[in-house]
């Protein structure tokens, strides 16, 4: 069975990525498991160019098909940010909880139905010598006034969904796939990698 790399070393995506492309006929493995080291600056101004170079670069020093994403939390009051820095909007070696306090401290007074905000996110799919492909997701909520939920990662205990009555966080992993913003494009790479398979006529 040919490899898969995903190339993250977040254990939070590679546990919904294993959820999401299961079924498909390739072995997901990490930069870890293959012994791939290489550092990717993912300073460009767009989730695209950001997934490209990240799974360009991996595909490149692997050989391997290569799945990278990019993705990030826009809040409409903020003018969209923290975007495209949403994993250094506190700092290069904060973490999910610094991340979490930085936010809610600019959205401080703020009431919750003008604390609406997306999720982004951007697949790209690798392969050496050939054209890279995307594929995009996104999720409406609302950022709740404070954490709630022990699922999840990243902003996952802030982000409210208004129709669930629930923070991602709270959310079994198979519903949280079915509407989060990584489940959507992650089901258009599905398609994209069934149709790989079957180039390659596994």
């Amino acid at each position: 069975m040919p490899k898969l790399l995903l190339a993250t070393t977040n254990r939070g995506k590679i546990r919904e990525y294993s959820s999401l492309l299961h079924g498909l006929p390739f072995e997901l493995v990490t930069p870890q498991e293959l012994g791939v080291n290489i550092q990717v600056k993912e300073d460009y101004p767009s989730y695209e160019q950001n997934a490209i170079i990240k799974a360009e670069s991996f595909a490149r020093v692997s050989k391997a098909i290569t799945l990278a994403d990019d993705s990030g939390l826009e809040v409409d009051v903020l003018g969209g940010e923290p975007g495209i820095r949403s994993a250094r909007a506190a700092g290069e070696t904060a973490g999910d909880k610094e991340r979490i306090e930085h936010l809610l401290a600019r959205l401080n007074g703020i009431p919750l139905e003008k604390r609406t905000a997306h999720f982004k996110c951007v697949i790209a799919v690798a392969r050496p010598n050939r054209k890279t492909e995307l594929c995009y997701g996104e999720c409406a909520g609302q950022i709740a006034l404070e954490p709630r939920g022990e699922k999840g990662f990243g902003y996952d205990p802030v982000f409210y969904l208004p129709d669930l009555g629930k923070t991602m966080a709270e959310l079994p992993l198979e519903i949280k796939n079915q509407i989060s913003h990584r489940g959507k494009a992650a089901r258009e790479a599905y398609h994209i990698l069934d149709k790989i398979a079957e180039e390659l006529k596994l």
